[in-house]
C-alpha cells in the first residue's frame, strides 16, 4: 500500500519532518538495515582482525593497501552516475502513474449519450463499462504481481464477474499469440455502434466524444504495457549497482583506521567505529535502494501502486455511474445566496485567521504626487526628458534613488532642430528620410525655416522626433548632392531633341511620365 504522510506535512512547523523519522513502513531504516548490517559487520571483522591477528609485517602490508584503496576509490564517479540513474528511474515511475487507466471521464459520456430507462439501455451502459474495465484488468493481470496473483487464470475473471464464460470462450479462440487486453475494447465499439443504430446514441458527435474517450484509455493501457516492455538499459543498472557495491567493498579496507605512530596522513586518530562512512553508506545506497523500488512501481513494496484498489475502485465507480445515478437530479431548488449579488460563504472560528481580502495586482498601491498625475501633450518635451535622462544615466539613477525630480526643459524653439533634421529640398517625405546637416546648409535661413516647419506640419505623428519605437537613426551623415531645378531643366531639354539617336548610347535610360517621354542620364 502506497505510505502517505501528506496530512502530516500539511504546515511546516518546528518538529514536522522529526516527527516522520520515526515511522517504520515505507522508512529507510525498513528499506536499509539488513545492508547496513551486513557493512557494519565486515568493517568491524576486518578490524578485528588488523588489530589481533596480523603479524607486524603483516599489518604494515595491510596500512599499505588501506592508504591505496582510500586514495582511488575517490576516482569512482558515484555521485554523478547514480544521481543521473535515480532522476531517470523518477521520471520513469512518474511516467507510470500518469498511464494508468481512469474510466471515469467515459462513464460520464456513457451516461450521458446512451439514452434509454428501459433493461435494454441499462445492459447496454453496464456492459459498455465492464469492458472497458476488463481491458485495465488484463493489462493490471499482465504487469503487476499483485494483481496476477488476485487472477491467476482467466476462469477467476470469469468467478469474480468480470466477463462471461461466452466472452472468455470468445476471448481463447481468438487466434493471437500476443497480449488479448485490447479484445474488450473492440467489443466496446461494436456495442456501441450497435446502440448508435437503435437510435440510443442520439447523434455522431455523442458517438465521436465516446470513442475518443475510448481511445485515450486503451492509450493509456498500451503505455502501461509498453513501460513493462522496456524497461530501462540492463547495462546502466549494472554499472550503478557494481559502482555503488565496489565503492564500499573499498571503504571496508580503505577506511580503517591505522596505527597513529606509524604517521600516515589523515590517520592521527584511532576509532573503531567509523560514523562518517556509516553515514555515506546511509546516503549512497539508500539512493540505490530508492531507484529500485520506483523502477517498478507494480510490485509489492511499500511505495508501489495499489492495482487491486484501483480495480475495486473503477469497477465500482463506473457501474454507478452509468446505473444508479442514471438521471438522477436532486430536487432542484434556490440557493441560499439567490437574492445576493456577493456571495459570502461563512467562516468557523477555526479558519476565520485565513480569510484574506480579494488581491487587486501589487501595482495598485503606488501613490504618485498629484502634480505627475496630468497628461503631457508636449511630445518633444517628453523627449528631452528621455534624452537627458540617456545622456547622463547615472544622475538620472542617483536622482531617482534620492527622489529628486528632473528639471523641467522649456520647449525647444522650432529653429533648435532645424540644423539637424532636414529633408532634401523638394522631396517628398514618403520616399526620402531626414538627414543630418551641417549648420552652414548652402539654402537661405528663411527658405529652410518655411520648408522645416512645413516639413514638420505634414508629418505623420509617428515619425515625428519625440515619438518613436526605437531610435531614428539616419541613414546618410551628409546628404547626396541633388542638382538644382534650372539645372535639371536643362538637362531635360537638351536630352528631349535628340532622343531617338540617344537612347542607344549607353549610360541613358528613358523616362516616361504620362504622355511624355524623356531621357536622363544615370550619373
Amino acid at each position: 500500500m502506497t505510505v502517505t504522510y501528506s496530512r502530516r506535512v500539511a504546515d511546516a512547523r518546528l518538529g514536522t519532518f522529526y516527527c516522520l523519522l520515526l515511522r517504520w513502513k515505507g522508512s529507510i531504516y525498513k528499506l536499509l538495515y539488513r545492508e547496513l548490517l551486513i557493512f557494519t559487520v565486515m568493517y568491524g571483522t576486518i578490524s578485528i582482525t588488523y588489530r589481533c591477528i596480523l603479524t607486524e609485517e603483516q599489518r604494515r602490508m595491510f596500512e599499505k593497501l588501506s592508504v591505496y584503496c582510500d586514495q582511488y576509490a575517490q576516482l569512482i564517479p558515484l555521485s554523478f552516475v547514480l544521481g543521473f540513474y535515480v532522476t531517470l528511474v523518477v521520471s520513469r515511475w512518474w511516467g507510470q502513474y500518469e498511464s494508468i487507466p481512469w474510466p471515469d471521464r467515459l462513464s460520464a459520456l456513457v451516461s450521458g449519450h446512451v439514452r434509454g430507462a428501459d433493461e435494454g439501455a441499462r445492459l447496454i451502459r453496464r456492459s459498455l463499462m465492464r469492458y472497458a474495465n476488463l481491458s485495465g484488468i488484463l493489462i493490471y493481470r499482465s504487469v503487476s504481481t499483485a494483481a496476477y496473483k488476485r487472477f491467476p487464470t482467466m476462469s477467476h475473471l470469469v468467478q469474480a464477474g468480470l466477463m462471461t464464460a461466452e466472452e472468455l470462450r470468445q476471448l481463447e479462440e481468438l487466434p493471437s499469440p500476443h497480449n488479448k487486453f485490447w479484445v474488450p475494447c473492440m467489443w466496446f465499439v461494436s456495442l456501441a455502434m450497435r446502440a448508435r443504430s437503435e437510435g440510443r446514441i442520439n447523434n455522431d458527435v455523442a458517438m465521436t466524444a465516446i470513442l475518443n474517450e475510448l481511445n485515450t484509455l486503451r492509450s493509456q493501457c498500451m503505455r502501461l504495457y509498453g513501460y513493462d516492455w522496456i524497461s530501462l538499459p540492463l547495462v546502466y543498472t549494472q554499472v550503478v549497482t557494481v559502482a555503488v557495491y565496489s565503492y564500499f567493498l573499498t571503504c571496508l579496507i580503505g577506511r580503517q583506521f591505522l596505527d597513529p605512530t606509524q604517521g600516515y596522513p589523515g590517520h592521527n586518530l584511532d576509532f573503531y567505529l567509523p560514523v562518517f562512512t556509516l553515514l555515506q553508506f546511509f546516503f549512497y545506497v539508500v539512493w540505490l535502494k530508492v531507484a529500485e523500488q520506483l523502477i517498478n512501481p507494480f510490485g509489492e513494496d511499500d511505495d508501489d501502486f495499489e492495482t487491486n484498489w484501483l480495480v475495486d475502485r473503477n469497477l465500482q465507480v463506473s457501474l454507478l455511474s452509468v446505473d444508479e445515478m442514471y438521471d438522477l437530479v436532486p430536487l432542484v431548488e434556490r440557493d441560499k445566496y439567490w437574492d445576493e449579488s456577493e456571495p459570502q460563504p461563512p467562516y468557523t472560528a477555526a479558519s476565520a485567521e485565513h480569510r484574506k481580502p480579494s488581491f487587486m495586482g501589487s501595482a495598485l498601491d503606488i501613490s504618485v504626487p498629484k502634480e505627475e498625475m496630468e497628461f503631457q501633450h508636449n511630445l518633444e518635451q517628453i523627449k528631452e526628458h528621455e534624452e537627458a535622462n540617456h545622456s547622463t544615466p547615472f544622475l538620472g539613477s542617483l536622482s531617482r534613488i534620492l527622489g529628486v525630480q528632473s528639471p523641467n526643459f522649456s520647449r525647444p524653439t522650432p529653429t533648435s532642430r532645424v540644423s539637424l533634421l532636414r529633408r532634401r529640398p523638394r522631396a517628398p517625405f514618403s520616399r526620402f528620410p531626414l538627414y543630418l546637416h551641417p549648420e552652414n546648409s548652402p539654402m537661405p535661413s528663411h527658405a529652410r525655416n518655411a520648408d522645416i516647419e512645413d516639413a514638420f506640419s505634414s508629418m505623420p505623428l509617428y515619425e515625428r522626433p519625440g515619438f518613436y519605437s526605437c531610435p531614428q537613426t539616419p541613414i546618410h551623415c551628409v546628404p547626396p548632392s541633388i542638382p538644382h531645378q534650372h539645372e535639371f531643366s536643362s538637362r531635360l531639354r537638351v536630352l528631349s531633341s535628340p532622343l531617338n539617336t540617344a537612347r542607344s548610347e549607353p549610360g541613358n535610360v528613358a523616362v516616361t511620365s504620362n504622355s511624355n517621354t524623356y531621357l536622363c542620364n544615370n550619373t
